[in-house]
């Protein structure tokens, strides 16, 4: 097998893996909250999202993964890269707009979160550049 079709087999593998995680991530966090809403546990739908989002961003992930390195590997023109970027910013973008959904904050910042543990209470304060 030549260079150029070992690159090619490893972008399609990490392109089926990428798809093969949204699916799994779909039906897990479908039985999840199908699981959760027959409990009537509180915050079924916001959950799944969360879940569901989690799953996609991952997936989203190792896609453009698969795209850069078949680009990369190849001899890289200006056409290959300039194609490269519009794929990677047209995912990028789902991605920050699925991670503010799933997380609360962008990417690039860091959340106030306080931990409760029984008989304390402490507090882990990542801040983020607008709360400096």
């Amino acid at each position: 097998m030549t260079f150029g079709g070992t690159i090619e087999l490893v972008g399609k593998t990490i392109d089926m893996v990428g798809g093969a995680i949204i699916v799994a991530g779909l039906l897990l966090a479908t039985i999840g909250a199908g699981l959760h809403l027959r409990r009537q546990g509180p915050d079924t739908y916001r959950r799944y999202r969360q879940q569901l989002g989690r799953s996609i961003l991952l997936g989203l992930e190792m896609l453009v993964t698969a795209d850069i390195i078949r680009t990369v590997a190849e001899t890289p023109t200006l056409n290959s890269v300039l194609v490269l970027g519009g794929i990677v910013f047209i995912r990028t973008f789902p991605s920050f707009s699925l991670e503010l959904e799933t997380t609360g904050s962008w990417p690039w910042q860091k959340r106030h979160q306080t931990m409760h543990h029984p008989g304390r209470k402490t507090s882990r304060c990542e801040q983020s550049p607008q709360e400096e």
